[in-house]
């Protein structure tokens, strides 16, 4: 499954940097969340830290991660599957609860990371930041936290996104995404409120359910774009450094296999050998069954024999 994009103009940029708003948002999404930390949750449970604070963590940090793994990445970015309106209405707007950006932002800046991935030209990429350990430590950094102060948004355009840009509804989801934003926070500080009776439980749900949860989330997909292009196997031929890591699949639901993608791009199932757990994936398949999706893209078994690499040379 070969990419479909048109590498002739993918250097090529909309903008000569990242946005003012972009940038302001950001810095938002990531410096705000970690005030979450200010509190201890074993020192402070039943004080500052209740069941419910707990509760909606996990359940909106789950519910939102498939935003990311299933709708922006699987389905919007790579076309892995085709969606009932519904589906995907829910999933583009569960992925902007992520604060990681509108669909058209996030689809466009991997787009081209596929183009080019580990080239000159890819937004996030760890590699080609100089020799050594000080080399290796700045490219870490750009492809983790780094590039969403200088790329992000850079490829908003219809180099990489026509398709979305020709979508009412996607175009329609993208224009409130602030109030997607409103409601990440909202919907905790709601449940804490209604649950404790005050407006400081209603906080106090924020903080653990909304910025916290946020911030974890945000260090764990970003942990793709660092870590898994710089530690883990390499299990099928690519042509760049994605690497499998099942630490960071096990955060991300199975996108941590990112070996695996680089060799399928437009596979809905990224855990694609034995023990690969893909619960992004065990989500998809529940909706087919369902009906909810359809035309779910996988590699066939003699595409993956092709480019299945030996053990010595995936290490």
């Amino acid at each position: 499954m070969g990419q479909t994009l048109d590498t002739r103009v993918a250097v090529g940029t909309v903008r000569p940097e990242s946005s003012t708003i972009s940038k302001v948002v950001t810095l938002a999404a990531v410096i705000v969340p970690p005030i979450g930390l200010l509190s201890a949750m074993g020192l402070l449970w039943g004080v500052a830290f209740h069941p419910v604070d707990l509760i909606l963590l996990v359940a909106l940090y789950v519910i939102c991660a498939f935003g990311t793994t299933i709708g922006f990445h699987r389905y919007f970015t790579h076309r892995g599957f085709a969606a009932h309106p519904a589906v995907k209405a829910t999933l583009a707007i569960l992925g902007c609860m992520t604060m990681q950006g509108p669909v058209t932002q996030w689809v466009t800046d991997h787009r081209k990371h596929h183009a080019l991935s580990d080239q000159p030209g890819d937004p996030h990429s760890p590699h080609g930041h100089g020799d050594g350990l000080g080399g290796a430590l700045r490219g870490f950094v750009h492809a983790h936290v780094g590039w969403l102060f200088t790329n992000l948004g850079m490829e908003q355009g219809r180099i990489y996104g026509n398709d979305l840009y020709e979508d009412t509804l996607v175009r329609w989801i993208d224009r409130l995404y602030l109030v997607w934003v409103v409601l990440t926070l909202g919907i905790p500080f709601g449940v804490g409120y209604l649950v404790g009776g005050t407006w400081e439980r209603g906080l106090e749900a924020m903080v653990w359910g909304g910025l916290l949860r946020i911030f974890l989330y945000q260090h764990a997909t970003f942990a793709v774009n660092s870590i898994c292009h710089m530690f883990g196997r390499q299990d099928f031929r690519s042509r760049d450094e994605a690497r499998n890591n099942w630490i960071v699949a096990l955060l991300v639901f199975g996108e941590g296999w990112h070996n695996n993608h680089h060799a399928f791009p437009s596979s809905a199932r990224h855990g694609l050998l034995r023990g690969q757990f893909d619960v992004s994936w065990w989500v998809i398949r529940g909706l087919e069954k369902l009906g909810l999706v359809w035309d779910v893209r996988t590699p066939a078994q003699p595409q993956l024999s092709r480019r299945r690499q030996s053990a010595s040379a995936s290490d």
